[in-house]
């Protein structure tokens, strides 16, 4: 294909061209900010909803703003779904933080937030376990119940429902750099200098820094030493300006590998590839290594947690909707969320993955996926990201 308008559109649907983070981790600088900037509903356009409408309001990823998802809805159950997309998980947080309980039903964000923020400072409900825990029997056996991110800390509450998954590492374009090599030499394919001016960076900051930590042979999720920093340095230096690219827009890396201008980019994966995968553009190629420094894993598995929103007056609906988007016919549509081709849990299902057809599953590489996740850590908050992300912040004015 030699028109790049037609790749161009191939290649993005990115539901949020421009948003440079994304999936990402929390530092103090950001919370602080995000509540000042959040406090106060009204501010934000938004106001407190009549408890009595059968209207849920979602704060969610696109995948649940999917217009046949809200049809799918208003036709089995007479109700409507509003909806806002999110920025980032830690605004989202923020806003939650600020008052916006009294706004939002429905909230699904990345696995540590749950556990680790929302319902220690009492945000979102607990589920009725014997309502919900059989949900997860019907999952990968890798969410059997009681699941880590989905309990709180006791291990006495579950906060959620598992959804959407999936590893978010590198991309390369197959042509050039083997997958299975590639797989091989993880992060440290980085650090070749035969590949110094020949990759780009999608600038998600907070997985660039996890994948910096990577590639720096650092636990990104385990304390740092002085040592760890001064890794985590070099590495980042030399990464950002060794790379020939560096853009918050997924589509520009693709079509970059396409044009032959990049042969790999980090960060990226199935999110930011199977749409072009489904029009036959199958150069692309997520990679997950096969080894790294984190518990001898390379990959990170980011986790999607359903959960109900600790509204002052909640809506049994809220809960019926949590159960529904896990029947079969609700989660082929979030897996197909706004053409962003993604996993869910309940493709564990035979009748749910019969929905999905050669193509897409060819497209989600899908007869490699156990090995992804088998191969990759559970996303978690970053210990010491506030200074990694100064470092990282540092080197990328460096190169500008």
């Amino acid at each position: 294909m030699q028109d790049h308008r037609k790749l161009a559109a191939l290649a993005a649907r990115n539901p949020l061209p421009g948003v440079v983070r994304s999936r990402q981790t929390i530092n103090r600088r950001e919370l602080i900010a995000g509540i000042g900037a959040a406090a106060g509903v009204a501010a934000l356009g938004c106001t407190p909803r009549d408890s009595q409408t059968s209207e849920l309001s979602l704060l969610t990823w696109d995948a649940y703003a999917d217009p046949r998802l809200v049809n799918l809805w208003r036709e089995q159950t007479g109700g409507s779904l509003r909806y806002e997309i999110h920025v980032s998980d830690p605004t989202s947080v923020n806003r939650l933080r600020a008052g916006e309980t009294a706004v939002w039903d429905f909230i699904n964000l990345n696995n540590p937030w749950a556990r680790k923020q929302l319902w220690p400072a009492g945000l979102i409900r607990d589920l009725p376990r014997e309502r919900f825990e059989p949900l997860f029997e019907k999952m990968f056996e890798k969410f059997a119940p009681p699941y880590y991110w989905a309990m709180s800390e006791s291990g006495e509450h579950l906060l959620g429902v598992v959804q959407r998954f999936e590893t978010f590492d590198f991309v390369v374009n197959a042509d050039v750099i083997s997958p299975r090599t590639a797989k091989n030499e993880g992060w440290d394919l980085f650090n070749n200098n035969d590949l110094a001016n020949r990759y780009g960076i999608l600038a998600y900051e907070d997985w660039n820094v996890m994948d910096i930590c990577m590639g720096a042979g650092i636990h990104p999720f385990a304390d740092k030493s002085e040592q760890d920093f001064t890794a985590f340095e070099e590495t980042a230096t030399r990464w950002i300006s060794n790379a020939k690219m560096i853009t918050t827009d997924f589509a520009q890396l693709n079509l970059a590998i396409i044009n032959r201008d990049i042969d790999a980019y980090f960060t990226g994966g199935t999110y930011s590839i199977t749409s072009a995968r489904l029009e036959g553009i199958n150069n692309l190629y997520a990679i997950t290594p096969d080894s790294g420094p984190a518990d001898g894993k390379g990959g990170i598995n980011w986790i999607e947690l359903n959960s109900a929103v600790a509204r002052p007056e909640p809506q049994a609906e809220t809960l019926d909707f949590l159960e529904w988007i896990t029947e079969p016919e609700p989660a082929w549509i979030i897996a197909n969320g706004n053409g962003n081709l993604q996993p869910v849990s309940q493709m564990a299902q035979p009748e749910v993955l019969a929905r999905f057809s050669k193509e897409q599953l060819a497209a989600l590489q899908w007869d490699e996926f156990p090995e992804r996740i088998a191969n990759s850590v559970e996303f978690d908050i970053v210990p010491g990201y506030d200074r990694l992300y100064d470092i990282y912040a540092s080197a990328m004015r460096a190169r500008s």
